[in-house]
């Protein structure tokens, strides 16, 4: 018997640009003509429904304008198109249309098309460049910055996918004036999101003092809330691009907020579902002793501010939420695990460098039937 040993041995630079501004569909553009994706000349725009018109087809058009060879592949709006089912239908699309390896593909739109477009660039040619142009504060927010890609299944979220970065993305803050308000708020959540787990309680300030101006989208402030948020992810990220352990942070809230939001089908909106989870972790860091009463109330006031829900709707079966639980990706050898707070600003850290604790079911339980 014989073994040989292949030697692959690489040093990879996921490094890349988030442009943050207004109007930056002639950015794009130009980045394209100066080789952004290596040249490529061919370029798949995908969208979805809601967006494909107001923004995918005035970037497809500037860039046919500019020489490229463009198609745009739509998808029904909405996290249930967050499928395999979704992904087979893009890739067959491309393939009809000739698509092969020497192609780019550019996500116009939500959370949801960058992480479905972001998996098609991963597999499609086995590794296709690709560009992000976040059109939600959501997207801006969470899903388009950190090169986590997947889609659902009827049994877990998010379980279905890859680590792949894209070469640059872009966050279109006018973009933000065509969101209905219950998308801005959404998109709010996750910002209050990274308040509570970072920069020591002084992001979570600037929220307080400015979120009616923010979700008037005043321009200054909402340019300062977008770099803020790409900061704390980025200083995340940089540390465990891999989710091996500190990136579980960014899954604060999320343990509940993903069952409820898949238990509701979809009739919550994610921030809206993620909002809901906060305030399950909440009472959970109180109950453990990481947060006091008082930083409860004042997480959950500013929840309400930003016009989103914090308790758990009637129309929900709170046992098949419990039961939903299992689902979530931070679940080892069956056991329920939870990121908690730390105070306004900051997580708890475990003596084993783990960010997530161990939670019986039925805690997890006495928390979600005690949420009125």
């Amino acid at each position: 018997m014989a073994t040989f040993q292949v030697e692959l041995k690489r040093v990879v630079d996921d490094s890349y640009p988030i442009e943050i501004g207004f109007d930056l569909m002639d950015y794009l553009v130009e980045d394209m003509k100066n080789g952004l994706l290596g040249g490529k000349q061919k370029l798949a725009v995908i969208t979805d429904s809601e967006v494909e018109k107001r923004y995918a087809e005035p970037i497809a058009q500037k860039l046919e304008e500019a020489g490229f060879a463009v198609n745009i592949f739509p998808f029904p709006a909405g996290e249930k198109s967050k499928t395999r089912r979704t992904k087979e239908m893009v890739e067959d699309a491309m393939l009809a249309k000739g698509y092969r390896r020497d192609c780019g593909i550019i996500a116009v739109g939500g959370g949801v098309v960058t992480d479905l477009a972001g998996f098609v660039a991963g597999t499609y040619g086995r590794g296709v460049p690709f560009v992000n142009y976040a059109t939600t504060l959501l997207a801006a927010a969470d899903a388009s910055v950190g090169g986590k890609t997947a889609v659902d299944t009827p049994l877990a979220t998010n379980l279905i996918g890859l680590f792949n970065q894209p070469q640059k993305v872009y966050l279109d803050i006018a973009t933000w004036k065509t969101l209905p308000q219950r998308q801005l708020s959404s998109g709010m959540a996750e910002t209050i999101k990274h308040a509570c787990l970072a920069t020591k309680g002084e992001f979570f300030d600037f929220l307080e003092q400015h979120m009616e101006e923010l979700l008037a989208l005043d321009p200054a402030l909402c340019e300062h809330m977008a770099e803020e948020n790409c900061s704390i992810k980025y200083h995340v990220v940089m540390k465990d691009e891999r989710e091996s352990g500190l990136r579980e942070v960014l899954n604060l809230g999320h343990t509940v907020g993903r069952a409820i939001e898949t238990v509701s089908d979809y009739r919550l909106l994610h921030g809206e579902a993620v909002s809901i989870g906060m305030v399950a972790q909440l009472h959970l860091s109180c109950q453990m002793g990481h947060v006091t009463k008082e930083q409860v109330e004042r997480v959950v006031k500013l929840l309400k501010r930003a016009g989103l829900p914090t308790e758990i709707p009637e129309y929900i079966d709170r046992e098949a939420l419990v039961k939903k639980l299992y689902t979530d990706k931070k679940v080892k050898n069956g056991q329920l695990r939870f990121v908690l707070q730390k105070g306004i600003g900051d997580v708890v850290e475990f003596p084993d460098g783990s960010f997530a604790a161990p939670v019986s079911e039925e805690t997890a339980r006495e928390i979600i039937m005690k949420m009125d």
